[in-house]
């Protein structure tokens, strides 16, 4: 694709309002400027054309298609895990000799059922699509023909490979664990209705149960949310609605197992002394130094290193 005019620092600092210096400091690999500014920096330069992450050909690029609210969660820290899977993705993508390009999906966008506008701008070798959208929006990738992975979420009518972490397994050995401590009564929290990471969790959880000759009291099961934003307040308003904690829960993931930790400590509960939480994703959050929540690690740098090959539509899991 011809270009008008040689991309500059200054261009890229002018797309992302930025100084040169900080475009500088990140094209340098050198101290100063976040992570997150790096991130969008090379996204940019990448996205321009500017210098040594111009593709060679256009043929090289990988579209990343990446779900906007997964960037701007409130807590940094589930941030932060997403943030390692995506620099994982980019570094193992141009290790192989192409050229990883990131589009975000806003939710007008996603609910709108609308591509981003590189989708047509560009050209590109396959999409890789990131984390948890819309069925419908999947959808709509996996019709355009192209070779598409999904990483981090699948849906099962949709015959594309796919990467996840071994959802089922991690989520019964999470609850063994539990049992093996001593505890009879485990609740659950995950919103099964929204991923099949977190149905295959509660899946795994049940097997547990069941296996260890133990029943699951629906009492203590919060499986369904209206939505990634609501999950605390929905946690909170389950809790007060308990006339007694069971003396455990395994949580779908770390975010909403901090989440439940910080309203116990609200209501002066102490975690692990009164009830234990296991979450899942081996992610810490900084905001709670002083809580260290038993968790199940995920290989994400596996995840992003793993390579499926797109003409079979096979489903390729990833252990703990």
């Amino acid at each position: 694709m011809a270009r008008k005019k040689k991309i500059s620092m200054q261009d890229i600092a002018d797309k992302l309002n930025i100084s040169k210096n900080a475009v500088s400091l990140a094209l340098m690999n050198k101290k100063g400027i976040s992570e997150a500014t790096r991130y969008k920096v090379l996204q940019a330069a990448k996205e321009l054309g500017y210098g040594q992450y111009a593709a060679e050909e256009t043929g090289n690029n990988i579209l990343v298609l990446v779900p906007e609210r997964i960037m701007s969660y409130q807590d940094n820290d589930h941030f932060q895990f997403f943030h390692d899977m995506i620099w994982g993705l980019e570094k193992s993508i141009r290790g192989r000799g192409y050229n990883a390009i990131v589009a975000p999906i806003d939710r007008e966008m996603e609910s709108g059922l609308k591509l981003p506008r590189l989708v047509s701008e560009i050209s590109y070798r396959g999409i890789i699509l990131f984390g948890v959208v819309d069925k419908e929006y999947a959808r709509l990738v996996w019709e355009m023909q192209v070779p598409l992975v999904m990483l981090d979420s699948y849906y099962r009518d949709l015959p594309c490979p796919a990467v996840t972490s071994a959802n089922i397994e991690g989520a019964y050995e999470a609850t063994s664990v539990l049992i093996t401590a001593g505890h009879r009564e485990i609740g659950f929290i995950g919103p099964t209705n929204l991923t099949t990471s977190h149905e295959e969790r509660w899946f795994g959880y049940w097997k547990a149960m069941r296996d260890h000759g133990l029943s699951v009291d629906s009492r203590y099961c919060l499986t369904e949310s209206k939505g990634y934003d609501e999950t605390k307040c929905e946690i909170a308003e389950w809790l007060e609605g308990l006339d007694k904690l069971p003396s455990s829960f395994f949580c779908g993931n770390d975010r909403i197992a901090y989440i439940l930790a910080g309203l116990m400590k609200e209501q002066g509960i102490s975690v692990p002394e009164q009830v234990s939480i296991v979450g899942y994703d081996d992610l810490q959050y900084g905001a709670m130094p002083d809580l260290q929540v038993t968790t199940v690690h995920v290989e994400k740098r596996r995840c992003a290193k793993r390579r499926l090959n797109s003409s079979y539509p096979s489903l390729d899991r990833i252990g703990r």
